[in-house]
């Protein structure tokens, strides 16, 4: 059994509500700067505000040297190719299909545990990810299941669905140390790893933008706030979050937990348009926490 203490669920809950932030500006940030050059630059500002308290990362004595490979993994999978994709996705899908097509994240995860790392799921894992679908899908169709007979899917959704696929073996290769005294390793450091690595990516897949003469950006109050609101919250504080929670109980289980994006992305979304939260938030809510529990005969403490 596995034991949920409220400081684990803190750490995988506030990436949730900081990356539904991140889905809402992201939208807000279509037409006025180019998706990749958005990515280049939030890792960039993630690199710099790291830079303080993790520099020790470039010295040759660092541990971490020996694991370049590794990194340039986490980094192309975590940060230089799921943002990017997400990004580019908003550009020609609808946010309903993406936030659909992301809660498939808890299958996804089974899936590559399953086939990589010999974590054959259980009868409750696939039974709580239907429960905790089913809560997403509520969140959706705004109580109203009818709604998503009108989907249309376009090139985004495929984009998508690569994205969470990314983010299941990058949440994988997290529980899977490739050292067995990486977890002692200074948080910042194996960060700023990650993120160095991660902008090395996006600095490549900017470069092809350019070249595809598709980068541009309209600078404006809302072209610098958006890129430092999300290098501070959806990236690095949600990142560091998100270790912990996925090093505390495994990526299967904190896999349920993303479910709860979709629904703080509503949420965030009705504040915006000044729309009251509805009932079918609250039944979502039960039923992907319901989700959680089914899947993993979790007990929970205080600590």
């Amino acid at each position: 059994m596995i034991h949920l203490s409220a400081r684990t669920v803190f750490y995988l809950i506030l990436p949730t509500i900081l990356w539904a932030g991140n889905a809402v500006v992201g939208r807000m940030a279509v037409g006025e700067i180019s998706p990749l050059l958005l990515n280049t630059i939030r890792w960039l500002l993630g690199a710099l505000l790291l830079l303080p308290i993790g520099w020790q990362v470039f010295k040759i004595s660092s541990p971490l040297w020996k694991h370049r490979v590794r990194f340039l993994l986490l980094g192309l999978l975590g940060m230089g190719s799921y943002n990017a994709l997400l990004y580019l996705a908003l550009q020609s899908s609808t946010p309903i299909n993406l936030t659909l097509i992301g809660a498939s994240m808890p299958i996804w995860m089974l899936l590559v545990g399953g086939v990589f790392y010999s974590q054959t799921p259980q009868k409750r894992q696939l039974l709580g990810a239907l429960i905790s679908l089913l809560g997403v899908v509520l969140v959706l169709s705004r109580g109203d299941l009818s709604v998503l007979w009108g989907l249309e899917l376009f090139l985004g959704d495929l984009l998508m669905v690569i994205a969470t696929i990314f983010w299941a073996f990058y949440s994988w290769m997290l529980s899977h140390p490739g050292d067995s005294h990486e977890r002692e390793w200074p948080w910042a450091q194996f960060l700023l790893a990650q993120v160095v690595t991660g902008l090395m990516w996006s600095l490549l897949f900017s470069a092809g933008e350019m070249m595809a003469g598709a980068m541009h950006v309209e600078w404006s109050l809302t072209t610098i706030l958006i890129p430092l609101f999300i290098a501070l919250g959806p990236s690095l504080i949600a990142y560091r979050c998100w270790g912990l929670g996925v090093s505390a109980v495994g990526p299967a289980i904190a896999s349920f937990f993303a479910n709860l994006i979709p629904l703080f992305t509503a949420l965030m979304s009705a504040a915006i348009l000044g729309e009251p939260p509805q009932f079918f938030h609250a039944l979502a809510f039960i039923l992907i926490v319901a989700g959680i529990f089914v899947s993993s005969k979790l007990s929970f403490k205080a600590l």
